[in-house]
């Protein structure tokens, strides 16, 4: 068997052990992560509604693939997409190296703690990012050395900017892997990256005036150290995410120590081979990279107080409040390091008898140092069906009989544990279910301490609710805009009565409905500039396809005289 078809393998072993009962039929709902059979297209998906454009474009992208595939074996094909495909990036990075170096950094890349955290907190953009940085880099390269535009390329930008943070990381890699002296190139690679991550950016200038965050959610978010490493030590490991309810528990034992000791031996044994084996140039892009991740990292923890006057002050800011989440930036150049560092312990000739055995344990270390990762996070990442109630109410608000107006959520909190979900924590999945705009509460509880939310029209519908008697609730609740309530029933939370015709009432879930709501209008210059900005995310594949057919139409051009 060719030895690429090896990594293939072990990089799909991998991905199929860490995933586990996530890929069985169903729906994979966790924290953030929330999939339904079909996502409607609607103006706040496309960066016009009240809310600032945190899931711009990755929603509006996913309602419409999902015409092609149902919701669920897309989540699949996404899930297995962002775990395998990194590693395979990372093989490929390694090509000219050993078997034993190709394997082992796949595992230090699939089975880290950055990407085993992120999926339990259901952060599946960051971690198509995750996934798309080797390949970046891999063809970035080929555009600078062949001066050719990579077709792949265009397509791979768009995968890593589905969500603002990864589309931050995925230009910089563009521009840092094709920066030199040839301007026409970093002219092109700055539009490629400005056109991939247009939706949010522009929707995020037009909601400046609140796009401001709580600055205490500085020092909440910043990176932490796991078990007793720590938080910069922790970095150097790729993990340190602000939530410890994600934390697998093999990361609060000694093993973290292990962990730590595995990357800095292997990777200072790995710095000379880095040198022999991997192009100058692409090289000085992986440690760019790397250390760009680890500063920003390292900043949130430090300084605190100084990202929270910029989340306070700097609309856009509270990006760099997760101070973890670019440590994406630092995985490939460590994993490249890790594994050429195994493979240059299994080449001394002092093992040449135990090498099969040393080159094993290697290979399989990743996996040993954080067990409790297999399988879906030990059943975390279960797949389970919505309940009938669900689909009564999106036919309900699908028919011409249904109100008007759109939805909003009770209780007015952001997270369910579902009875039905197995108690697990996750994003109230009932507006993104429903085909209209929705309002539900934007605030976050983090270590019992509440951060203040961004949208202006969950204020406004809070106040709606704090009126004195359902029928003046409901009639400000028009006002707003809203014509539907839904009640969550299955959770503890008592809610305010409204007055409204009961569209629906089961186990789960209550519909009331609110007679004469009109939906707000977004301003037309918004419009008119959100249909800009998405103008050129889709010109970024087929622009890369027409420079192709463009150079392919020059080589066949026939020359005078021939």
């Amino acid at each position: 068997m060719p030895v690429d078809r090896w990594s293939g393998l072990w990089s799909l072993a991998l991905g199929l052990l860490l995933l586990g009962p996530s890929l069985a039929p169903g729906y994979v709902l966790s924290y953030d992560m929330v999939w339904v059979p079909d996502l409607s297209l609607r103006p706040d998906f496309l960066g016009v509604g009240s809310a600032l454009p945190r899931a711009v474009p990755s929603d509006a992208v996913v309602s419409v693939v999902d015409e092609l595939l149902p919701g669920w074996l897309l989540q699949k094909v996404v899930l297995l997409g962002s775990v395998v495909g990194g590693g395979w990036g990372v093989a490929r990075l390694l090509r000219s190296a050993p078997l034993v170096a190709r394997l082992v950094a796949i595992g230090v890349y699939q089975w880290s703690p950055f990407l085993a955290e992120r999926l339990v907190l259901g952060h599946w953009p960051v971690l198509l990012g995750y996934a798309v940085l080797p390949w970046v880099v891999l063809l970035t390269d080929r555009w600078r050395t062949e001066r050719r535009f990579p077709l792949a390329l265009g397509p791979l930008v768009l995968i890593g900017s589905l969500s603002a943070t990864t589309g931050i990381a995925t230009a910089f890699a563009v521009l840092i892997g094709v920066g030199g002296r040839r301007t026409r190139c970093n002219v092109q690679a700055l539009l490629l990256v400005i056109g991939a991550n247009a939706p949010w950016l522009v929707s995020g200038l037009l909601h400046a005036a609140s796009g401001t965050s709580d600055p205490a959610g500085a020092r909440l978010f910043a990176l932490a150290g796991e078990g007793t490493l720590p938080a910069p030590l922790t970095a150097l490991t790729l993990g340190g995410v602000w939530n410890a309810e994600v934390v697998p528990a093999s990361r609060d034992s000694f093993l973290v120590w292990v962990s730590l000791a595995f990357v800095l031996v292997l990777g200072a044994l790995g710095m000379r081979e880095a040198r022999r084996r991997l192009p100058a140039r692409m090289l000085l892009t992986l440690v760019v990279l790397w250390a760009a991740g680890l500063l920003l990292a390292l900043w949130s923890w430090a300084l605190p107080d100084t990202v929270a006057v910029i989340a306070e002050h700097v609309p856009g800011g509270g990006l760099l409040r997760d101070g973890s989440r670019l440590l994406a930036l630092c995985a490939p150049l460590l994993a490249c390091l890790v594994g050429l560092g195994a493979g240059r312990v299994t080449a001394t000739a002092a093992l040449a008898e135990a090498r099969p055995m040393v080159a094993g344990g290697l290979v399989l270390l990743p996996v040993l140092l954080m067990p409790d990762a297999a399988w879906g996070a030990g059943g975390r990442l279960a797949a389970v069906d919505y309940p009938d109630s669900y689909a009564q109410a999106r036919a309900l608000l699908q028919s011409e009989a249904g109100p008007t107006g759109d939805v909003l959520l009770l209780p007015l909190s952001s997270y369910r544990r579902p009875s039905w979900n197995g108690e697990r924590k996750v994003l109230d999945p009932t507006g993104r279910y429903l085909p209209r705009d929705f309002v539900t509460s934007d605030e976050l509880v983090v270590s019992r301490r509440t951060l203040a939310g961004e949208d202006p029209r969950v204020v406004a519908v809070a106040e709606a609710l704090s009126a004195e008697n359902p029928e003046q609730r409901a009639d400000l609740l028009v006002e707003q805009g809203i014509g539907v309530v839904t009640v969550d029933n299955d959770h503890p939370a008592q809610v305010p009565e409204v007055a409204g015709e009961v569209l629906l009432d089961t186990p789960e879930l209550t519909v009331l409905g609110l007679a004469g709501a009109e939906p707000p209008e977004p301003p037309g210059g918004w419009i008119t500039a959100m249909t800009l900005a998405w103008s050129m995310f889709a010109l970024v594949p087929l622009a890369a396809l027409g420079r192709r057919l463009l150079e392919w139409a020059r080589r066949r051009r026939p020359v005078p005289g021939e």
